[in-house]
């Protein structure tokens, strides 16, 4: 019999220090071979895409498949997200399922607990830093709000094509995380005063000329994720320690990378570390402060998989949520 976990008892159990921490350990299985990480499964019906994404890790006897549709249609047609997606967690003992849980919330917190692991492990160490995030919606306050958990922030900017969302992003962001939050006038005024900076934008095209980052600058790169779409323009990525969350998801999925690989500008060789071999100290990108590191994340399902479970166990000690008697 399932426990059954919707989107605010999601909510009320997961933070994100304990989110990344057990990120942190996932990426760390995936580089020492007790993860199993099979391709996601895509099936395009008709009007839309399904993605199912399982995941085993042994070490923290974690079990479980994220299931993720996309349907444009949906809320002109039946008045649903466009994006839904719900997490099965099984028994790795038994192979039952032990609860299912509501998904977007999680995956959004999943994948600012990446950047911020990745921000622990390669932006520099000083305090006092400044970080600028592209983009103002969901994705973009769970970035903003796991760059903070690994460094000590003095201040923030955001920039976003739409101010009302920027203005709405700074209110809630600033009384969140008591932080003082500065609306970027334009892409440029990121990258000149920005230690720390997190692409998560819909945008297919860079977002600003890589000539200009400053030296020890750190970089979060989520938001594309298609062969086609990059955030990025490939002087960035030449001029950046590339580090990836997965070889494999990089050079299939990642137009970030792919673009420049296909121009010859750079070889898949330029990627020297997996965020996991960073974790384990089997590579240490960073030498000194003024080189600049590159995170480029596309979402795994070992960090659905570690975060579910934690969730279920915060949930099953709250007393959250309620049973289906199937």
């Amino acid at each position: 019999m399932p426990l059954l976990l919707d989107r605010s008892e999601v909510i009320s159990v997961l933070q994100m220090a304990d989110c990344m921490e057990v990120v942190e350990k996932a990426f760390a299985e995936m580089a020492q071979g007790t993860a199993v990480l099979p391709l996601r499964i895509n099936i395009t019906p008709p009007d839309g895409l399904a993605l199912y994404m399982p995941a085993y890790l042994k070490q923290m006897g974690a079990l479980a498949c994220k299931v993720v549709t996309v349907y444009k249609n949906n809320p002109a047609k039946h008045k649903l997200p466009t994006t839904i997606g719900k997490v099965l967690v099984q028994n790795p003992e038994t192979g039952e399922v032990v609860c299912i849980m509501d998904g977007g919330y999680l995956t959004a917190v999943r994948t600012g607990a990446a950047s911020g692991v990745a921000t622990k492990y390669l932006a520099r160490t000083d305090k006092g830093q400044i970080a600028g995030i592209f983009g103002a919606g969901v994705q973009a306050k769970m970035q903003l709000w796991a760059v903070t958990e690994a460094r000590q922030i003095s201040k923030a900017y955001v920039y976003d094509i739409s101010e009302e969302a920027a203005d709405k992003f700074i209110s809630e962001m600033g009384q969140k995380l008591n932080l003082e939050i500065i609306r970027a006038k334009s892409a440029p005024e990121i990258i000149a005063n920005c230690d720390i900076i997190c692409t998560a934008s819909s945008s297919a095209t860079p977002l600003f000329d890589g000539r200009s980052v400053r030296p020890g600058t750190h970089i979060n790169g989520i938001g594309s994720h298609t062969p086609t779409a990059r955030e990025l323009d490939t002087e960035i990525i030449k001029r950046s320690l590339l580090v990836a969350d997965s070889y494999e998801a990089c050079l299939k999925e990642a137009g970030d990378i792919m673009i420049p690989i296909q121009e010859g500008a750079i070889d898949k060789n330029h990627m020297i570390a997996e965020l996991g071999e960073v974790v384990i100290g089997k590579k240490k990108p960073r030498t000194n402060n003024e080189q600049i590191t590159l995170f480029k994340s596309n979402g795994l399902a070992i960090q659905d998989v570690a975060t579910a479970k934690l969730v279920y166990d915060r949930a099953l000690r709250a007393g959250v949520g309620h049973i289906a008697d199937f």
